[in-house]
């Protein structure tokens, strides 16, 4: 009798986390829909390389362009792209065996810049931005030589809003992840359609999916990132808030520029001729000569 209610508890805890993963797979597959038709991230015959670096997100990204594909409207290719980077504890057979049974072509390619990086950063720093712009440079180029018209990134919600306050933070300026980004050079269009999904719900889609992760030593290793700091801000502020989040979102498409302090993007100097009522003062180009 105890065997049967055992037997009848484990197949009940798995039916519910059918019935979850059915409902995360259908919020994603929502929100990343919806992010392609408001940014235009995807037309017909792209070819579009996606890099799994073999994170959570990634994956996720992945497998929900390879569902969307399966039902969308249009025909477009999708490649999967992983750098390998010589980190220490780099295994990547797993993934190659996932993408083999799940019939996505792919190539994983070998480039050490993890000792570039561990040759230049002194220990206790940062490594992300040196081990991102060499990742870059090299997926960029592989994408033109190969002939893709995109290349998608697994970027989420919580990277976008994190980006920003860092950004406003750390270095002065207003400034994200856009959903949708011509590179300097004007080669490569690099989308990130999973702008709209929250990171909680990827994690839960990955982790109820059993994708083979990899975890970047390299970065891990770093407990006090900036990055992380934000993070924790923003769940703070979401505590009292859950709102917080999603405004921080929004703020990134309801830009007024009349209330910021951009002289490029707005004319503050032309609003005195805006004005009604008599004018009062010098003219413009003599007000400019008395200061």
């Amino acid at each position: 009798m105890a065997l049967i209610f055992f037997i009848k508890i484990k197949e009940d805890i798995r039916l519910e986390a059918v019935d979850r993963l059915k409902e995360l797979e259908k919020k994603l597959l929502h929100y990343t829909g919806k992010a392609i038709a408001d940014y235009h991230l995807i037309k017909h015959h792209d070819k579009i390389m996606v890099c799994l670096s073999g994170g959570k997100d990634s994956f996720t990204l992945l497998k929900i362009l390879r569902l969307l594909q399966q039902r969308a409207k249009i025909n477009f290719e999708l490649f999967s792209f992983t750098l390998d980077q010589a980190q220490p504890g780099w295994h990547d057979q797993e993934l190659k065996n996932w993408l083999t049974q799940n019939d996505v072509p792919f190539e994983v390619l070998s480039r050490d810049t993890y000792s570039i990086v561990k040759a230049k950063i002194p220990e206790g720093q940062t490594y992300c931005s040196l081990c991102s712009r060499l990742r870059r440079g090299i997926i960029y180029r592989y994408a033109e030589e190969k002939g893709f018209t995109k290349i998608a990134l697994g970027h989420h919600r919580d990277d976008l809003i994190v980006t920003l306050l860092m950004s406003i933070l750390y270095n002065g300026e207003i400034r994200s992840m856009p959903p949708k980004l011509l590179s300097d050079n004007k080669k490569n269009i690099l989308i990130r359609p999973l702008c709209y999904c929250q990171e909680k719900d990827i994690a839960e889609y990955a982790n109820l999916m059993n994708f083979p992760i990899i975890p970047c030593n390299l970065c891990g290793s770093q407990q006090n990132l900036m990055r992380q700091k934000i993070k924790r801000l923003i769940n703070q502020l979401a505590e009292e808030n859950q709102k917080v989040p999603s405004n921080i979102l929004h703020a990134l498409s309801a830009i007024k520029p009349s209330q910021l302090m951009d002289k490029d993007f707005f004319d503050f100097k032309g609003l005195d001729k805006q004005q009604d009522g008599p004018f009062v003062g010098l003219p413009l180009d003599e007000m400019e000569k008395a200061f």
